[in-house]
């Protein structure tokens, strides 16, 4: 996790497991969520909903399974913020239990006004504050 400025611990849950024993593919997307959530939260007083100004979207998700993930691993989640552009960023996910890689991906964000329902400028507050943490 030495790329990672940012890690948030997780322990699969029953609601996570699938029909296979294992986590379902699902819930990584929720993984990378709730780390999401925690890494904005992290950067100052941000949500997914307003970033000082507007929300994100986000117009798809990419995960890359890597190894199976069982009830009560304990995991961490690294995250991090890439390719900022005008209205949109990337962020990057990795998914380590016990030192072995299980999961990674990556989910393209939009800045999204919610009342006009369109995309919309990243606010400079908060771009100052990725470009700081993650030093871009």
């Amino acid at each position: 996790m030495e790329d990672f400025n940012f890690t948030f611990a997780y322990r699969v849950g029953v609601a996570d497991i699938n029909y296979g024993g294992h986590v379902a593919n699902s819930a990584v997307l929720n993984f990378f969520q709730d780390a999401r959530i925690a890494y904005l939260a992290e950067l100052g007083p941000y949500s997914e909903i307003d970033l000082g100004g507007c929300g994100i979207i986000m117009p798809e998700a990419h995960v890359f399974y890597r190894n199976e993930m069982f009830l009560g691993d304990e995991l961490t989640i690294g995250v991090k913020s890439k390719n900022l552009k005008r209205s949109s960023w990337t962020m990057e996910y990795r998914i380590e239990c016990r030192g072995e890689l299980t999961a990674e991906g990556e989910t393209p964000l939009v800045c999204f006004n919610y009342q006009s329902r369109k995309p919309c400028r990243m606010p400079t507050e908060f771009r100052d504050s990725l470009k700081r943490y993650e030093k871009l």
